[in-house]
């Protein structure tokens, strides 16, 4: 199926979202929508899958002009959508959410076999390893994500939009996302593919198509430079490497000693974990997520119960203190997941970008809250960091993924601290903005701060990081220096020490999944 959109614009209020754009996407091709969080791409996916309606312009299926006043138009002509934040119900099986919405039956009675043999073909046509019975909150994120196209395929989809598919994935889980999308496209499906990551880009795309503040700016080929690439993107010159200096490490200031969290039913997610880290200097976190990387920011949190051992900061101890004792200590914190752990949907872009500091002199006076100080503050912060809002008093909601992550990063960096703590720094943010987060980390490194960032991007880990640990299983299998090769990494991620590791890649092994070690070799 051929789409077009032609001359679509898209207004709210005095704020123009999609400004009389062109797009053509060719049947069976891979055509990606480049752009900065907050450039409009969701916005014009979200016309044509008719949850918002243009203010101008119209929408083609093999040349016919067609109008969609919901997304059961969109879907009845055969377009299916797999958004940022699944649609998914989470207490649902996966036959079950498959089938919300298109529900199979008669006389009122569901078919809920049709929709489990549904599920089935198309998860034995992708090799998706779905089970239709399996409910979709126990499932990880990247199987929940195959729900999602299980889902469109199963309405006959012909044009697949998938909106920022990798922010949450595992590099593995976007390897697969990738050849999944080929073999949609060999099979005849046409698909927009919306994202920020100039790499994936390049991976996987047969066109590429920048948008930059509402507009088309240009049109590319998967062979263009990343450099010209984001060049598009963020209309200056962007440094993709990270140029730092050497650390100047200080003093110890955060002690880690035989860490642990057991869970409710007596299984240990971390275990016996010892790290050190020093004054003016980043430690890096890698894994595959999952491995006890959660569990070991909410303890040096104190949002984690069933915590043993020792967490010394500046020598004094932050196991069995509030987690409010612990950021009033200085602590600054960003949590992986923003939506659930680290905003507050309906307040202010101001209201959140003080809520770990709300109680505290200059933004409270006794139990009042001081409006003006709060005001400020956000003014200020929503400019050093560029959040892309109509007004510091708008829902924080309304903001781009990559926007809502800068709010975080701008409340957790606003102040003096004695410790800062990121998971997924980045998750979601623009390469223009990433270049800008990644420099005010090292700044905060370079003012004496003690850092250590969590990320399963291993590119960002390198980049950021003095000394890398890396965990697997809920230990730490070692911790080495940020030039250490990154086949040895990838492979310690994957679980070997790190003399197998190295011997391993030295005797010509190059990913974690290109050879098979003797067992004692991996932990």
């Amino acid at each position: 199926m051929k789409l077009e959109l032609r001359g679509i614009t898209k207004v709210f209020g005095t704020f123009v979202a999609n400004d009389a754009i062109d797009l053509v996407v060719e049947p069976g091709e891979i055509h990606s929508l480049l752009g900065e969080n907050g450039a409009g791409k969701s916005t014009l996916m979200n016309v044509l899958y008719g949850l918002y309606r243009p203010d101008g312009g119209q929408i083609l299926l093999d040349g016919a002009p067609v109008h969609f006043s919901g997304p059961g138009d969109a879907m009845r002509a055969g377009i299916g959508m797999v958004h940022q934040h699944f649609m998914l119900v989470p207490p649902f099986t996966v036959a079950e959410n498959v089938m919300l919405g298109n529900e199979p039956g008669s006389l009122g009675f569901l078919d809920l076999a049709t929709a489990r043999r549904t599920v089935r073909e198309l998860s034995a046509r992708f090799n998706f390893e779905i089970d239709p019975d399996a409910v979709v909150e126990d499932l990880p994120v990247g199987a929940q994500q195959r729900v999602e196209i299980i889902k469109a395929l199963s309405r006959q989809a012909k044009v697949l939009v998938l909106d920022e598919p990798t922010a949450v994935l595992t590099p593995h889980e976007t390897d697969e996302l990738m050849a999944i999308m080929r073999q949609l496209r060999d099979e005849g499906t046409s698909i927009v593919f919306i994202t920020h990551k100039l790499r994936e880009v390049k991976a996987v795309a047969d066109r590429i198509t920048v948008i930059r503040r509402g507009r088309i700016v240009g049109t590319a080929e998967p062979s263009a430079d990343q450099t010209e690439l984001a060049s598009l993107m963020v209309g200056r010159s962007v440094a993709l490497d990270l140029d730092k200096a050497p650390a100047d490490p200080g003093e110890v200031a955060l002690q880690v000693k035989g860490l642990g969290v057991t869970d409710a039913d007596g299984i240990v997610l971390l275990d016996d974990v010892d790290l050190d880290v020093h004054h003016g200097e980043v430690l890096g976190v890698a894994g595959v997520q999952g491995n006890g990387q959660t569990e070991l920011t909410e303890a040096l949190l104190g949002l984690q119960s069933g915590v043993r051992g020792s967490i010394l900061l500046e020598g004094k101890e932050l196991v069995g203190r509030s987690t409010r004792q612990i950021l009033d200590a200085g602590v600054g914190f960003v949590p992986e997941d923003r939506t659930h752990d680290a905003l507050v949907a309906d307040f202010s872009v101001a209201e959140n970008l003080v809520l770990d500091q709300h109680h505290r002199a200059p933004f409270a006076s006794g139990v009042m809250l001081r409006p003006g100080a709060i005001r400020q503050r956000a003014t200020a912060e929503v400019a050093e960091f560029d959040v892309r809002t109509g007004s510091i008093d708008d829902a924080v909601s309304t903001l781009s993924g990559g926007n809502q992550q800068k709010v975080v990063m701008a409340r957790a960096l606003g102040r003096d601290l004695s410790l800062f703590i990121a998971s997924q720094p980045t998750r979601g943010v623009d390469v223009g903005s990433i270049e800008f987060l990644h420099r005010r980390i090292v700044a905060e490194r370079d003012k004496g701060t003690p850092v250590v960032i969590v990320s399963t991007e291993l590119d960002e880990v390198i980049q950021l990081s003095d000394r890398i640990a890396v965990m697997y299983r809920g230990g730490i299998l070692g911790v080495v220096p940020a030039d250490e090769d990154r086949d040895v990494l990838g492979l310690m991620m994957a679980g070997y020490t790190l003399e197998a590791a190295r011997e391993a890649v030295a005797a010509g092994a190059r990913t974690s999944d290109s050879i098979l070690a003797d067992e004692g070799d991996i932990v």
